[in-house]
């Protein structure tokens, strides 16, 4: 009897200290968005598939996500096993060998039917070492009904000049209702992203060819102009302080006349359990000033996996759940063909469910497809990138510069006087990592 107790109890440490080696926790960071929210909320369905694998999220605010997500993968801290990152970070960080090649998503991913224009972002060497979970171009989103009050008609393709006299003709600044609403928190990709596609519309840039900084040219004070003045006499209050999440909590609650900003907003402002005025809003190209581009970008959040990671195998699951067709088709089952995350495959665009749900899917297709990184500017430029400039460098220096053009929106500085900063530190810079010789 003692021994089959013994051969017993040796039989169940086995089997437990053997499923305790098969249980992996995922570390995952990601951005603190609304679909990277409803992602977490679905997880279920992948652990009952991969029972071995247990999850733990990191949920950060944009600029603290790339700030962590940066330290952690250039000092190979280990910290995550997957990460949320961006267009700009993948082909640099793959070039870095930071990342791992994504080899084997499964049979049935279809890697063919991701859009050209995301795909080849986060592809090094035809190689893909992200899978996009939502792609985005970005847009105007308006209130019908306060053009309509106002005898105003929204073209499909407006001009810079239409929309700021539109935003100053809806404000009324007694009821809180502010014309437009646009991006003034200070980053890279907060308000530097909006500024940065808006200024390739104005004819502006951000190097010439020999990588000089542009900021003393008259096309970016053009831009700065307009925008601080559009913003002081129909934007909302503090707008210095507002990036996407803070302009998206205005809209949904009925004080911004216009957004302009990414299209994954659309679904958002368009869901009536989510926005008071879903049945109002109406959607546009971003604005142009008749010089050749619109001011939209082109972006993808996306999932990788860090080279540093012990987890790989678990973690290339995780990524090829989330970004399959399998996971729409999940977020249309559990919340509606509105909700599912957009601009990333041909086949979603095709789908007749999606089409009917989305009012707004056609015009996010148009955005994304008209978006060229290869070629972001009036004038010819050395770099890629829509609203970022595909170098190392430009995190640093586009945040640096955001805080100088933050304080304008503020009122802390002139425009002129903002400009002036962001060449002197962007010269500094460029010179400094010898772009300038």
């Amino acid at each position: 009897m003692r021994h089959y107790l013994a051969g017993a109890l040796g039989a169940f440490i086995s089997v437990a200290l053997s499923s305790t080696v098969l249980a992996e926790t995922l570390t995952i960071a990601t951005v603190n968005n609304g679909d990277m929210i409803r992602m977490q909320k679905l997880t279920d369905d992948f652990k009952a598939k991969n029972p071995g694998i247990d999850l733990e999220w990191v949920t950060l605010e944009e600029n603290v996500l790339r700030q962590k997500v940066t330290t952690d993968i250039a000092t190979k801290g280990g910290q995550y096993d997957v990460l949320t990152i961006g267009t700009y970070e993948v082909p640099i960080w793959a070039k870095q060998g930071w990342l791992l090649p994504l080899d084997n998503l499964g049979a049935n991913y279809d890697v063919d039917d991701l859009l050209p224009a995301i795909r080849s972002g986060l592809t090094v060497d035809g190689k893909l070492y992200a899978a996009p979970f939502y792609g985005e171009s970005s847009m105007v989103m308006y209130r019908k009904d306060l053009f309509d009050a106002a005898g105003l008609k929204m073209p499909d393709a407006p001009t810079w000049d239409f929309v700021a006299d539109a935003a100053r003709k809806i404000t009324n600044k007694d009821k809180e209702i502010y014309g437009i609403c646009l991006r003034g928190k200070a980053g890279w990709g907060e308000n530097m992203a909006f500024l940065t596609a808006m200024s390739n519309s104005f004819g502006a840039r951000w190097f010439d060819e020999k990588w000089k900084p542009q900021f003393d040219q008259p096309e970016w004070k053009d831009t700065l102009d307009f925008y601080v003045k559009l913003m002081k006499d129909a934007g909302p209050p503090g707008a210095s302080s507002n990036g996407f999440n803070e302009n998206l909590a205005l809209f949904q609650t009925g004080k911004c006349g216009m957004w302009i900003d990414a299209t994954v907003a659309a679904s958002f402002v368009a869901d009536p359990k989510q926005s008071q005025v879903a049945d109002k809003v109406g959607f546009a190209l971003a604005p142009d000033k008749g010089l050749g581009k619109r001011g939209n970008w082109l972006w993808a959040w996306s999932l990788a996996i860090p080279a540093g990671t012990q987890k790989a195998e678990a973690a290339e699951k995780f990524v090829a759940w989330a970004t399959s067709k399998e996971y729409s088709n999940l977020v249309a089952e559990k919340e509606g063909w509105l909700n599912a995350p957009p601009g990333t495959r041909k086949s979603l665009y095709a789908n007749a469910d999606y089409q009917k749900a989305a009012s707004f899917a056609k015009m996010t297709l148009d955005s994304i497809e008209s978006a060229d990184p290869t070629k972001p500017t009036v004038k010819p430029v050395p770099y890629v990138g829509v609203q970022f400039v595909a170098i190392p460098e430009f995190q640093g220096i586009g945040t640096a510069i955001g805080q100088q053009f933050s304080a304008a929106l503020a009122g802390q500085l002139s425009v002129d006087q903002a400009l002036q900063s962001a060449q002197q530190l962007a010269t500094r810079e460029m010179t400094k990592a010898g772009y300038i010789k």
